[in-house]
């Protein structure tokens, strides 16, 4: 098989070896250190961590003024500590770049 741009990268596939299904009360010390990154559902995971890894400062920017990716604010983190919901995670140190997955 020959590598086209169509096959994912290096990077894209490595972080995506590291992305696990997570329970919330794995992640409220991360949460209470402020590294939580919460990724709207539209985007990709892997994705937004490969950006933030590679440092793609335009993407990250622009989803950060979209309100796509944020630090996780404490009434999202209530909600996922009262609703137990299925989290996937993804560490890009210092960052943990967290998704609700439905």
């Amino acid at each position: 098989m020959t590598h086209s741009d169509a096959n994912p990268g290096a990077l894209y596939t490595k972080l995506l070896g590291e992305t696990a299904k997570i329970d919330w009360q794995d992640l409220e010390r991360f949460f209470a250190q402020g590294k939580l990154l919460s990724v709207a559902r539209d985007l990709d995971l892997v994705s937004v961590a490969e950006a933030i890894a590679s440092d793609d400062k335009q993407s990250v920017s622009a989803w950060l003024s979209a309100g796509l990716v944020e630090r996780m604010q404490a009434q999202t983190a209530s909600d996922y500590a009262e609703r137990k919901p299925e989290l996937w995670a993804v560490v890009v140190s210092p960052w943990v770049c967290v998704q609700e997955r439905h």
